[in-house]
């Protein structure tokens, strides 16, 4: 045999594939470990791209650790790789529901308890995985030493690494979460840390002491992960219960984000990612104040577009104006307009406005859907979630704000929600700067949301601002008035205006300054 070419006596054996195999189980279960984390991080922290990098990190590290660890494991190397998949699938497995269990009983201040919880678990189930693939190596080179070089058992073992890498990234955000759940996930594929131990017990049983002892491990653990895989469900409903207290009516997760829906004492919540979006109990102060001033500024909109809101509460308000003739809504998320769509009591609360064949529904990445779209509207109102991650934050920069201000007609006017002008006081007006960098006339305005505390909003236009607001107002409303809307506009010292660069898509400062300004209120 050549230094390049393997001989025909070194064609891959069955035992020699099975081992290759559980490379490429070992990997996938790996990498779900670590993108599990991620997301749960993600959910429960804020700041995906923090998250997500800092447990990569984490996690790399950790792996780099087991592998220098793998050296001074010698002998007995068979017995060593069962009992380390016994334990990465035990830990690996029960981490999430670990984690999410954790996350609702820790105050809500003290959350630098929970990150040292996940960085913790992360660093030793990295450990953990970092020894698998050297001493499946060491195996390989071993046992077939005299058929392949260890060039080729390399080339072999990094194959199936890479393999399994690829498959589950591509299944975790497409099928498995929105179909198992993060913790059913987890534990899953701990499952599968534990079938390759098994297997590794019965194909070198005369290798390893103790068959029987590692044998009744083995079921231990696994009937331990059947048992969590059975009660994942109960769980998270408990676990999310205690955080969100009595009364959760709904509870769905997407591609995009965790859903749940509560209706304790009579009045529903909905909160996103654990993140309150509404109480029905006050939201008509919210969409009143968001939306009335720009559609009574500009008297007579016909078009208008929605960009997020996807409950369709800014809609509702928006259809109250007689003069609208077409709505669209660009909601990312089509679970949340299929809901408040189709569920009585939630088409109750936004009075069907999504059913209205005025509205035209549209489920997109509102950022796309201007770049790809060339229609001008008199009114845009825009809804989004607060920037707590740059996947959100992207949603307030000046190349965003360029975009809406292509999309307004020279006298029709946008408006934003935009976080506490008294919590978050640099983050409201670095929105108003924001906009204003890209030749948007601005005027801030504020109102109190009792389940919110004080909120903001910025009416944007290209033409000048109105000197009295609002001008006209549609009958029935419960908190805007023509005499009460003034105070609106009126700024007291605490949330005056102050310094604030704008904020760009290369750098998105503001979802920095605004994760710095909500944290200090738990300080």
């Amino acid at each position: 045999m050549t230094d390049s070419v393997r001989s025909p006596s070194a064609r891959v054996r069955p035992a020699e594939l099975l081992l290759l195999a559980s490379v490429f189980v070992v990997a996938a279960c790996g990498l779900v470990y670590e993108l599990a984390a991620g997301a749960l991080a993600s959910y429960l922290l804020g700041d995906s791209i923090l998250q997500f990098s800092t447990v990569i990190g984490t996690y790399l590290f950790a792996m780099g650790v087991g592998s220098w660890l793998s050296r001074h494991l010698v002998d007995g190397l068979v017995g060593h790789f069962l009992r380390i998949e016994l334990m990465v699938g035990l830990f690996g497995g029960l981490m999430p529901a670990a984690l999410f269990v954790a996350h609702a009983f820790l105050p809500v201040g003290e959350l630098w308890s929970f990150r040292v919880l996940l960085y913790g678990a992360v660093g030793l189930i990295g450990v953990l995985v970092g020894l698998e693939i050297p001493l499946v190596m060491r195996i390989l080179q071993a046992r077939f030493a005299r058929q392949h070089a260890l060039k080729d058992v390399v080339s072999d073992v990094l194959t199936f690494d890479y393999l399994g890498a690829l498959v589950v990234s591509l299944a975790f955000p497409l099928l498995l979460v929105p179909h198992l759940g993060v913790v059913r996930t987890g534990v899953f594929f701990g499952l599968l840390n534990v079938l390759v131990a098994v297997w590794a017990l019965w194909m070198f049983r005369h290798e390893v002491a103790a068959v029987r002892r590692h044998a009744a491990t083995c079921l231990l653990i696994m009937g331990m992960l059947v048992l969590a895989m059975v009660g994942a469900q109960p769980l998270t409903t408990w676990a999310e219960d205690r955080f969100y207290g009595n009364g959760v009516v709904l509870r769905e997760s997407t591609p995009y984000q965790r859903i749940v829906l509560t209706g304790a004492n009579g009045s529903t919540r909905l909160y996103l990612n654990g993140n309150l979006q509404f109480a029905a109990r006050d939201e008509y102060r919210y969409h009143e104040a968001l939306v009335h001033p720009a559609m009574s500024a500009h008297g007579a909109a016909q078009r208008v577009l929605v960009l997020g809101g996807g409950d369709g509460m800014a809609v509702r308000e928006v259809l109250k104006h007689p003069s609208v003739q077409a709505v669209t809504l660009v909601e990312l998320d089509p679970a949340m307009t299929r809901l408040f769509s189709q569920q009585p009591a939630l088409v109750a609360l936004n009075r069907g406005a999504l059913r209205d064949p005025r509205v035209r529904v549209v489920n997109a990445d509102a950022f796309t859907w201007l770049q790809q779209h060339d229609e001008v509207f008199d009114v845009i109102v825009i809804d989004f979630p607060d920037p707590t991650n740059h996947a959100i934050g992207k949603l307030y920069t000046t190349t965003f704000y360029s975009l809406v201000a292509e999309h307004l007609s020279a006298s029709g006017f946008a408006v934003v929600q935009t976080t506490s002008p008294l919590i978050a006081r640099q983050s409201f007006w670095t929105v108003a700067s924001t906009l204003e960098a890209v030749d948007l006339r601005t005027q801030p305005y504020h109102v109190h949301v009792p389940s919110f505390g004080e909120w903001g909003f910025i009416v944007a236009s290209h033409r000048p601002m109105p000197d009295r607001w609002p001008q006209r107002l549609p009958a029935g409303l419960k908190f805007l008035t023509p005499q009460g809307a003034p105070a609106l506009f009126d700024f007291p010292p605490d949330m005056a205006r102050v310094q604030a660069e704008p904020n760009r898509l290369s750098n998105q400062t503001l979802v920095h300054t605004f994760e710095a300004e909500w944290g200090r209120i738990h300080e």
